[in-house]
C-alpha cells in the first residue's frame, strides 16, 4: 500500500496533468470539432476515474474520510467558532430577480450559468391557486455530498462552513454537480471548470454582506453567524418556523426559509409548475 504522501503526490500529478491537457486544448478550442470536444471530455473523465480508483483502492474508508476532510472540522456545528448561514423570508420576497442579477454582475457569471437564481412555483387547484418565489443557491451543507466525490479534492469545506471549489485544481469532471441534490453547481464553459455560490467570501473578508443580501429589494435575505446566538440569523431561526430544502437527505443545509409551504417539500396531490431560468418551465411533485 502506498503511503499517504505517495497517494497525495499521485493525485496531484493527475490533477496537474489534466489541467495541462485542458489548457492546451482550450488554446486551440476555436479550431476544435465536436469530435475533439468529445475526446477531450472523455480524457478528462479518465483522469478523474484514475484518481478516484487510486484513492478507493489504496486507502481504507477511514483513511478516505481523513484525507477528504483533513482541513474540515468534524466537530458538531455547536462547537464551531463561526458558522455562516442564510435565512430567506419568502413572505417578503417580491420575485424581482435582484439576487440573481446582482450575483451575475458581481462574479461575471456566463449567460447560461447561475450561482444564485430565482424560481417561481405555481401550485394548487382553482380557486386555491398559489404562487411562490424561491431564491436558490448553494446550501453550504454541514454534510455536503459534493465534497467526497471530487477525485482531485478541488471542492472542500472551510472551517467556517463555506463550501468552495478551487478553480486551479478543478479538472471539469462534473462529479460534484452530479452529487449535488440541489442543482447548485454549474459548468463554466469558458474555463471548463465548475462553480457555485460561495456566500461572497471575498466580501465577507472585507466585513461586507453577500451581494444578493445587500441588494435584496424586499429585504427578504439575511446573513450572519449561526454560532452567535445574538446574530440576525440565529434570532430569526429561533423566533420563526423555518424550512429546509430536501431535509430528508441528511445534508443539513445552511440556507433556511421562512414561509415555505411544507406541502412543496413533502409533495402535493396536484402537480406543481416551476418556472426556472435554469431549466425552463416544467412540472414537479415537490421541490
Amino acid at each position: 500500500m502506498l503511503s499517504t504522501d505517495s497517494q497525495s503526490g499521485y493525485i496531484t500529478f493527475l490533477s496537474q496533468l489534466a489541467k495541462n491537457y485542458n489548457e492546451a486544448f482550450m488554446m486551440g478550442e476555436r479550431k476544435a470539432t465536436p469530435h475533439h470536444a468529445t475526446r477531450r471530455s472523455t480524457i478528462l473523465r479518465l483522469f478523474g476515474w484514475l484518481s478516484l480508483f487510486t484513492m478507493l483502492s489504496l486507502s481504507s474508508v477511514k483513511g478516505q474520510i481523513e484525507k477528504f476532510y483533513k482541513d474540515f472540522p468534524l466537530y458538531s456545528r455547536g462547537e464551531m467558532k463561526k458558522r455562516w448561514a442564510m435565512v430567506v423570508d419568502l413572505r417578503r420576497c417580491t420575485g424581482c430577480y435582484a439576487c440573481q442579477v446582482t450575483c451575475k454582475v458581481e462574479f461575471g457569471v456566463p449567460f447560461e450559468g447561475f450561482r444564485t437564481w430565482l424560481e417561481t412555483y405555481e401550485y394548487g387547484l382553482y380557486p386555491e391557486v398559489k404562487r411562490l418565489f424561491l431564491p436558490r443557491m448553494c446550501n453550504h451543507c454541514d454534510n455536503p455530498p459534493c465534497v467526497p466525490v471530487c477525485p482531485v479534492q478541488a471542492i472542500y469545506k472551510r472551517d467556517d462552513g463555506i463550501v468552495q471549489i478551487d478553480q486551479l485544481k478543478c479538472i471539469g469532471c462534473g462529479y460534484c454537480a452530479e452529487a449535488c441534490p440541489y442543482g447548485a453547481i454549474y459548468k463554466n464553459n469558458a474555463t471548463n471548470t465548475y462553480d457555485k455560490c460561495t456566500f461572497c467570501e471575498h466580501r465577507l473578508a472585507q466585513g461586507l454582506l453577500p451581494a444578493c443580501v445587500s441588494n435584496c429589494f424586499g429585504k427578504a435575505m439575511y446573513f450572519g453567524d449561526l454560532a452567535d446566538p445574538n446574530s440576525i440569523v440565529s434570532r430569526l431561526i429561533s423566533e420563526n418556523k423555518v424550512q429546509l430544502l430536501k431535509p430528508y437527505l441528511g445534508t443539513e443545509p445552511m440556507v433556511y426559509y421562512i414561509g415555505l409551504d411544507e406541502t412543496l417539500i413533502t409533495g402535493v396531490s396536484a402537480r406543481v409548475k416551476v418556472i426556472s431560468p435554469r431549466t425552463g418551465v416544467k412540472e414537479v411533485s415537490a421541490i
